[in-house]
């Protein structure tokens, strides 16, 4: 079919195998996919279905079937679009879909940022390609975090309020686990400490990758409970983690690490990185981390992409919206497989 573009404008790009921060820049990455349908969507916000509506709304609003399994890579404008109910409403109706992709960056309110999709540029919604036939895309979602302490069991909860960690306030829990900690994790932990949630119940012993990390919004002193940016229920096992420059190398020198070892045979062709503003030079210190472990770990393939204002990725096998991740598509035939 004839050629189709898609992007958004960013505070920073990804392209070469390389990233371009604090400074002008254009990147273009061209995929050649034989054998493979793609379909382009557009919405606003006011065209989503009610996060109520059933999958038969959600394959209207965005005139696709779930039959197809189709993969999606989704730009969405923060200032405009809920975002997080678009991928709830996703997951709900093509739950056996890859979804990845971000927010776009480099404005600083509603209008600033576009949005590119055929010929035409979007100021405010969102736009995605919903890829079907012949293609693989495989995920690996980075979240630069590490855990400390033991994996513990919500035991009482209510929203986004954790009032109770294996019969315990979450306070004095906190507290003791600050008294057994190294120096460098006391000062961490002063700055820079999250809440890792398990996802998948099913999941018997969970590692690294397998937490969705959320932030700690507040404590409260007087009855130690803890509100946290994420929905819990009871019986969900969480784990509290930490984040730094050598945190987060770890985190992604392993997880791709594991992606590499676990898909040897695979003939990967090209890939897109969704990394945040976040990281990069902001925390490393230098341009291209990223990327150039990208490339030590799995291989000299094509990477483009961009710096996000939040990141769309999978854990658990469900989709969220990150912050401070890198999340990375990685794209092959399916008939290689």
């Amino acid at each position: 079919g004839p050629p189709l573009l898609f992007g958004c404008s960013a505070g920073g790009v990804i392209g070469g195998g390389r990233g371009l921060e604090q400074s002008p820049g254009f990147s273009l990455t061209v995929a050649h996919l034989p054998g493979v349908d793609l379909v382009p969507l557009r919405l606003e916000g006011d065209e989503l279905p009610d996060l109520d509506a059933g999958p038969d709304a959600w394959e209207e609003a965005l005139k696709l079937s779930n039959a197809a399994a189709p993969g999606f890579l989704l730009l969405i404008d923060p200032f405009s679009f809920p975002a997080q109910n678009f991928i709830m409403g996703l997951d709900y109706a093509f739950g056996r879909s890859i979804k990845i992709g971000g927010l776009a960056s480099g404005g600083n309110q509603r209008g600033d940022n576009g949005l590119f999709l055929g010929d035409e540029v979007y100021r405010t919604g969102a736009i995605g390609i919903a890829m079907s036939g012949n293609i693989i895309v495989d995920t690996v979602v980075a979240q630069g975090c590490r855990p400390v302490g033991r994996i513990m069991s919500i035991s009482k909860s209510e929203n986004n309020l954790l009032q109770e960690l294996d019969g315990r306030p979450p306070l004095e829990v906190l507290r003791e686990l600050f008294s057994s900690a190294s120096e460098r994790d006391q000062q961490l932990m002063q700055h820079s400490l999250f809440l890792g949630v398990v996802m998948d119940d099913l999941i018997d012993e969970p590692r690294q990758g397998d937490f969705l990390i959320r932030n700690i919004i507040g404590l409260d002193g007087r009855t130690g409970t803890m509100a946290v940016g994420e929905m819990l229920h009871e019986g969900q096992r969480v784990q509290f983690h930490l984040r730094d420059a050598i945190t987060s190398a770890e985190d992604l020198s392993s997880l791709l690490t594991r992606y590499a070892d676990e898909e040897r045979e695979r003939s990967n062709e090209g890939a897109l990185l969704f990394s945040c503003l976040g990281r990069g030079q902001y925390l490393y210190g230098r341009p291209d981390h990223d990327t150039d472990m990208f490339r030590d770990k799995v291989g000299s393939i094509p990477l483009g992409g961009f710096f996000c204002n939040g990141e769309i990725g999978q854990v658990g096998g469900t989709t969220f919206l990150h912050g401070y991740t890198s999340s990375f598509g990685i794209f092959r035939p399916a008939e290689n497989d």
